[in-house]
């Protein structure tokens, strides 16, 4: 065991060596190989541990957790992408392998697109169980897990779901300080929940190990799913919009979403696979799902209670490296994207004040746009709106006094505008509230009312 050393392109196999949680303490063990090189544990902390279990709620988290485990080994296969996948203690059944060949293929798509890999046809999940027997009710009690990114779109969440008398507790994954002030802001009820990667996977990195985007929301779920069921509360609330559902399209390559997990697919995958394998009773939805980014951006200007507290700037949230010194960093394409999406929402003075710039008026951030607008350039690999989004957005603040005169309104007005077609400029069918989402019947009726107004 003690000469085992990674090689990438040696290796054979990828182990789903076990998975455990002890409810004395609140801790999941994720454990994971390759070949039979050493063990690899993820942690997973749920506070508020001892747990008292019964027979039923105790086999839902058993589920759970396999579940968990099965979706949480994405970060550990991709540093190798072995040709064989095992599950060494327990086995799963079809529907369970086609959800996780769906994650896997989709979730990697950009990570493979990156590294010049062709995952299709190449992930295969073992299946040596009959099918399970339907999930069944657990009596978990009507209260929402609301999953909190520090961003625009999880406040309008929770300020609809305030709004609604829904029962919330704001949750996170992991120690950002951002994320816990701003959840410290809505002055709810938090849960911050613990995620610890194996050491070793930074290791393989430094020695050659596949790396890149891996399907983290799903992840999140799984996890949130989990506590959920600990806590026995009925709802994991996410605020992922239609626009997610959308990729970059790339010549030669076609569709790649750096976002699929946010996407609807995976969105109906997953939840109807809660449902079904783990608890009946147990709803897994994203409240924004019937909105475009535009539409949340006008949800948000309509309270200036997060200003100072809310971030989208990915560059806070690298799990090592440099982050910004104020809350947006004013280059990435997230800051670019957010600032644009709320210009015409909301007073310019306000918008300049939470940035501390006019990104509208730089002319360093010409091709950052210019990927936005999807001018000579494909999306970003960002959670960024659709291109239509933003020329939308764009084309409505040329019709405003305040903004037609900055460099990139102007230039879009001049260069970009004539060669588009007018018809497609404008913002209000972007609005719309669409019908394709999961949430609750009795709450949907009430939250379709409150974004209409």
């Amino acid at each position: 065991m003690t000469d085992w050393r990674f090689q990438r392109d040696a290796i054979r196999a990828f182990r789903f060596v076990r998975c455990g949680f002890d409810a004395a303490s609140g801790v999941a063990q994720l454990v994971y190989a390759f070949d039979d090189g050493p063990e690899l544990i993820e942690t997973i902390t749920v506070p508020g541990a001892p747990f008292a279990l019964d027979g039923a709620r105790a086999a839902a988290v058993e589920r759970a957790l396999r579940l968990l485990h099965l979706i949480a080994g994405v970060s550990y296969y991709k540093a190798a992408v072995p040709e064989q996948i095992r599950i060494d203690s327990y086995a799963i059944d079809a529907d369970t392998a086609a959800l996780l060949e769906l994650i896997y293929v989709n979730g990697l798509g950009e990570f493979a697109y990156r590294n010049g890999l062709n995952l299709h046809g190449k992930i295969r999940f073992p299946v040596d169980a009959a099918a399970d027997a339907a999930a069944p009710a657990l009596g978990l009690r009507e209260h929402a897990l609301v999953a909190i990114g520090g961003g625009k779109d999880s406040l309008v969440s929770i300020e609809a779901l305030r709004a609604l008398d829904v029962e919330q507790t704001v949750t996170w994954i992991g120690g950002s300080q951002l994320i816990a002030a701003c959840a410290q802001r809505t002055g709810l009820p938090t849960l911050n929940l613990g995620r610890a990667l194996a050491p070793q996977l930074f290791d393989y990195n430094r020695e050659g190990a596949w790396n890149g985007h891996i399907p983290v929301t799903v992840v999140n779920s799984a996890i949130m799913a989990l506590a959920a069921l600990l806590q026995g509360v009925d709802q994991v609330v996410f605020s992922n919009e239609r626009s997610a559902s959308y990729g970059s399209l790339i010549e030669g390559t076609g569709e790649v979403n750096h976002q699929w997990s946010k996407g609807w697919a995976c969105e109906q995958a997953f939840g109807d696979h809660l449902q079904r394998h783990v608890a009946a009773d147990l709803r897994y939805y994203s409240l924004l799902r019937p909105l475009s980014e535009l539409a949340v951006a006008r949800q948000f200007a309509r309270s200036d209670r997060y200003d100072a507290h809310f971030s989208s700037c990915n560059r806070n949230f690298h799990i090592l490296g440099e982050r910004p010194a104020n809350r947006w960093c004013g280059v990435c394409p997230k800051c670019h994207f957010v600032f644009l999406a709320l210009a015409p929402f909301m007073p310019k003075p306000r918008l300049v004040g939470i940035f501390g710039r006019n990104l509208l008026d730089d002319a360093g951030q010409i091709g950052g746009y210019d990927a936005l607008l999807e001018y000579q350039d494909h999306k970003p690999f960002e959670c960024v709106g659709e291109g239509r989004e933003s020329r939308a957005a764009m084309a409505a603040l040329t019709e405003r006094p305040e903004w037609r005169e900055d460099t990139l309104v102007e230039r879009f007005a001049r260069e970009i505008r004539p060669q588009l077609d007018a018809a497609e400029l404008r913002i209000e069918p972007l609005l719309v509230i669409d019908e394709e989402q999961r949430i609750p019947p009795k709450l949907w009726e009430r939250l379709r009312a409150y974004l209409a107004a």
